[in-house]
């Protein structure tokens, strides 16, 4: 039986947050963010970077408790070099909002995996869209 577009809209929306939920919750001793992006696009929009901010500013003693992870991801839409560069922009791009919050440089690690170790399956239009994203990774410091 095939699905309207409402309720095909309805069902991708209910897997996008189960996974949201079920991926930020990973390791219990990391603490995931992640912030999306449209294809093609290395533009972080406003609400998502009012966002992480305000879920920088909400972890207590971040700069003296973790080290921060920079993931980032993309589609295989536009081929490996493509895909290379826009990883590395996305990246950037939060790179440069955490520098704009006083974060120290030295604290930040960068991984631009581009297509290369999905998450999410690409053969989906679905699991391609979850792949359009950077994972900030907050890594307690061990003493």
């Amino acid at each position: 039986m095939y699905l309207n577009k409402v309720k095909r809209g309805k069902l991708l929306l209910g897997f996008f947050l189960l996974a949201i939920a079920g991926f930020s919750q990973g390791k219990s001793d990391q603490i995931v963010k992640s912030i999306y992006f449209e294809g093609g696009s290395y533009y972080m929009d406003e609400s998502q970077a009012l966002d992480l901010s305000h879920w920088l500013d909400s972890i207590p003693n971040l700069l003296n408790k973790y080290e921060i992870q920079l993931i980032s991801h993309t589609d295989p839409i536009g081929g490996k070099r493509y895909n290379e560069w826009l990883s590395k922009m996305r990246s950037n791009s939060v790179f440069n909002l955490l520098l704009q919050k006083d974060i120290p440089q030295h604290i930040i690690h960068t991984k631009d995996w581009a297509f290369e170790n999905p998450v999410y399956s690409n053969e989906s239009f679905g699991g391609m869209i979850m792949n359009r994203r950077v994972d900030v990774v907050l890594h307690p410091i061990v003493f």
